[in-house]
C-alpha cells in the first residue's frame, strides 16, 4: 500500500512552521497513542503514521529531501525503525522536548526556584485615585534563618547529600514512552537532606518576619489595577531568584460620587420649584465647587455634563467628564399651606392638563390603546 503524504497525515500546510509542525504531531500523538487505545489496531496505526511523518518533517534536512523527492528521498530504513511497536520509549526525547512546557516547570537541575508572585490588595479613597499618592504597607515575608544562615541545620551540623537524587533535586519517571522529570519527593528540590533540623527555623532555612514597604499611587488609578513591586514576592529556594509583589488597587465607595472609567457621576436632587421655574445650583466636584444652571420644565432623569471635571487617567490624555443625574425630590413634611398651595396649583393645572403634563397624557393614551386592544 502506497504511503500516505506526510503533510496530510499530520493535516498541515507544506509550508507549516516547525511549530505548527509540533502542535499537530502532539495532538494526534494524545488521541492516538497505543497507552489510550488498548486493543484498538486502527487507533495504533495511525499513531504510527503519525510519528513517522513528525520524525520527518521535524528534520531540516530530511523534510527538504522529502520536500524534492518525496517519500524515496527519505531513509526507509531509519522511518521503518521510528514506526515499529518496539520504537516508542526511543522516541521519547523527541517527544519530550514537545511536552517540556507541561512537565519540565522552569526547574533547574540544581533545585534552584524562583519565588512565588504575590498580591495585596490596596484600598485607597477615589480622591487618592484621582490625584496619585504614596503609603505605605506591611506585608508578611521569609527571610534567611540567622541561626542557620539559611542551611535549616542545626549550628554544627550540616545538611547531607540526598541519596534519592544524588544532589540534582529531581528524579526521571519513566511511564510507556513517556519520560518525565518531577521535582525528588524526598528533598523536595533542594538536593540535601537535614538530618539535625534547626531549632529556629525548624529546618526550612527561613523564618517569617513582616516588613513595611513604600508604594508609590500614580494619579488616576483605577479599580482593578496592578502595581509591580519587583522582587518584593516570596524568596527563592537555594538561592533562587525572589518573586514580584503586585499591589492591586480597591477603591472605596465614596458617598457623593460613582467612577465609570475617567467619568464620575453624581445624583442632582433639585426641589419641585426649581425644577419647574429654573435656578442656579452648585455642586461638588473633586477640584471644589461648580455652579450649574438648570433651565425652566427641567425633568427628572435629565443628565447636565461638565466637561474636564473627572478623572484623567493613568493611560490617558485628556480629563473625563462629571455627569449630574436631576432627581427631582417631592416635598415631604408639608405644612398645611404647602398642602393648600399645592392644591390650587393642582386644580389650576387640570383645567389644562394636556399642555402642563404632556408626560402624562401620553402616558395614558398608551394605556387606552392597550386596553382597547
Amino acid at each position: 500500500m502506497a504511503k500516505k503524504d506526510y503533510y496530510e497525515v499530520l493535516g498541515v500546510n507544506r509550508d507549516a512552521s516547525e511549530e505548527e509542525i509540533k502542535k499537530a504531531y502532539r495532538k494526534l500523538a494524545m488521541k492516538f497513542h497505543p497507552d489510550r487505545n488498548p486493543d484498538n489496531a486502527k487507533a495504533e496505526e495511525h499513531f504510527k503514521e503519525a510519528k513517522e511523518a513528525y520524525e520527518v518533517l521535524s528534520d531540516a534536512s530530511k523534510r527538504a529531501n522529502y520536500d524534492r523527492f518525496g517519500h524515496a528521498g527519505v531513509d526507509p530504513s531509519a522511518a521503518a525503525a521510528g514506526a515499529g511497536a518496539a520504537g516508542y520509549g526511543g522516541f521519547a526525547d523527541a517527544f519530550s522536548d514537545i511536552f517540556g512546557d507541561i512537565f519540565g516547570g522552569g526547574r533547574t537541575r540544581s533545585g534552584v526556584y524562583r519565588g512565588a508572585d504575590l498580591r495585596y490588595n490596596l484600598e485607597i479613597g477615589l480622591e487618592e485615585a484621582a490625584r496619585g499618592t504614596e503609603t505605605r504597607i506591611r506585608i508578611p515575608t521569609m527571610e534567611q534563618c540567622e541561626t542557620c544562615h539559611g542551611t535549616g541545620a542545626k549550628p554544627g551540623t550540616q545538611p547531607t547529600t540526598c541519596s534519592t537524587c544524588q544532589g540534582q533535586g529531581q528524579v526521571r519517571m519513566q511511564q510507556g514512552f513517556f519520560s518525565i522529570q518531577q521535582t525528588c519527593p524526598r528533598c523536595h528540590g533542594s538536593g540535601k537532606i537535614v538530618q539535625s533540623p534547626c531549632g529556629t527555623c525548624h529546618g526550612d532555612g527561613r523564618v517569617k518576619k513582616q516588613k513595611t514597604l513604600s508604594v508609590k499611587i500614580p494619579s488616576g488609578v483605577d479599580e482593578g489595577d496592578r502595581i509591580r513591586l519587583s522582587a518584593e514576592g516570596e524568596p527563592g529556594s537555594n538561592g533562587g531568584p525572589p518573586g514580584d509583589l503586585y499591589v492591586v488597587i480597591q477603591i472605596r465607595a465614596h458617598p457623593v460620587f460613582k467612577r465609570d472609567h475617567n467619568d464620575l457621576h453624581c445624583e442632582m436632587p433639585v426641589s419641585f420649584a426649581t425644577a419647574a421655574l429654573g435656578g442656579d445650583i452648585e455642586i461638588p466636584t473633586l477640584d471644589g465647587h461648580a455652579k450649574i444652571k438648570v433651565p425652566s420644565e427641567t425633568q427628572s432623569g435629565q443628565v447636565f455634563r461638565l466637561r474636564g471635571k473627572g478623572i484623567k487617567g493613568v493611560r490617558s490624555q485628556h480629563h473625563g467628564d462629571l455627569l449630574c443625574h436631576v432627581v427631582v425630590e417631592t416635598p415631604v413634611k408639608l405644612t398645611e399651606r404647602q398642602r393648600e398651595l399645592l392644591r390650587e396649583f393642582e386644580t389650576i393645572s387640570r383645567q389644562d392638563s394636556d399642555r402642563h403634563n404632556p408626560r402624562a397624557k401620553s402616558w395614558m393614551d398608551k394605556v387606552k390603546e392597550f386596553f382597547a386592544q
